[in-house]
């Protein structure tokens, strides 16, 4: 096999296009890796630099004085271990990709996972996770170079801080790792994961009391299509909010209050509230602010109208925390990381 070429090079690189919220902006300078190789000829780390899969977990706020690292590295191996198959998958392919191709091998554990935006790259540094489930639970381990030694890495999920839509890759490590490989352990007995309310819900509305898997991820992209608008149509980021986690006590006091707003049990005894109801209560649901508003669909996701701006952006964002908080006593945190200046 010939030697890849040079990783391509862009000086004054245009990003509306690279996240999918899509506002205007550029970086210094853009470097598309395809091939692990390439890698090898990589400058050391700019004073900034940021590493960039499918742009579903990042939004520009700003132009990048840096350096943008554009991760489209292929590739997809799977290792038989009795009931169990591990699953290693190069950073820059597309995760639902990635889901469907391991449906269609009769291998099990992220269907609840289907049709989340973005790169498997980008999965750890935001332990993704929906109904009910999230990555951390099949993760094994993953490859990556470290940028501040130059050496490749092999960092096991307890090297991985992983919380809720969390890692040290995104928090105390952001930036210092360029991750080249994930690999996932799933296996062939499918045991579905119907706890979640919607999608119990959505099961039972069609008669998949027990479903299938194919039924299981058929009922989850339907979900996912009715609360979620396309990214290639309606630019958006997802759920741009977290679900914000409390003490119990302190969960306990405004449940008292609100009774119906909806919440979960964490396995560390606090409970993680709905970002979604508390927005929605509070009447922006389908509000815009310049041509940023809030999905008429869902309350969690906020949407670029066509021709928004970062300002108009950050005033809905500030515009919506500052509602909660005084309604709620709740400061909700961003899901997607904020780039720019």
């Amino acid at each position: 096999m010939p030697a890849p070429r040079e990783a391509e090079v862009v000086r004054d690189a245009d990003l509306s296009r690279l996240s999918t919220f899509r506002l205007p902006a550029r970086a210094a300078e853009l470097v598309v890796i395809e091939h692990p190789d390439q890698l090898a000829g990589l400058a050391p780390p700019a004073s900034d630099e940021l590493v960039l899969g499918g742009g579903s977990n990042t939004v520009f706020i700003g132009d990048f004085p840096g350096r943008v690292v554009l991760d489209r590295m292929r590739g997809l191996r799977f290792e038989e271990t009795g009931d169990t198959v591990r699953v290693s998958a190069a950073a820059g392919e597309n995760w639902h990709r990635l889901v469907r191709e391991c449906l269609r091998r009769g291998l099990h554990g992220i269907e609840n996972l289907a049709m989340i935006p973005g790169s498997v790259g980008a999965a750890p540094m935001q332990n993704i996770g929906a109904y009910g489930i999230e990555l951390a639970e099949c993760f094994e381990f993953l490859q990556a170079l470290d940028r501040r030694s130059g050496e490749m890495v092999r960092l096991e999920r307890e090297d991985c801080g992983f919380g809720y839509r969390d890692s040290r890759f995104k928090s105390a490590d952001r930036g210092r790792f360029l991750i080249t490989e994930v690999s996932l352990g799933l296996s062939r007995n499918f045991r579905p994961q119907t706890g979640y309310a919607s999608l119990s819900e959505e099961l039972a509305r069609v008669g998949a009391v027990d479903p299938t898997p194919r039924q299981l991820t058929a009922a989850i992209m339907r979900l996912r299509r009715h609360r979620l608008p396309d990214p290639g149509r309606l630019a958006n980021s997802g759920s741009f909010f977290k679900n914000p986690v409390l003490a119990a006590s302190d969960a306990e006091a405004l449940l008292a209050e609100y009774p119906a707003l909806p919440h979960w049990p964490m396995p560390d005894g606090r409970a993680k509230l709905a970002a979604a109801w508390m927005i929605e209560r509070l009447g922006w649901k389908g509000r815009s602010l310049g041509d940023a508003g809030v999905y008429r669909n869902h309350a969690l996701v906020l949407v670029n109208h066509g021709r928004a701006t970062a300002a108009d952006l950050l005033r809905l964002i500030e515009a919506i925390t500052d509602s909660v908080e005084r309604h709620f006593g709740i400061r909700l945190e961003p899901e997607p990381m904020l780039v720019g200046r």
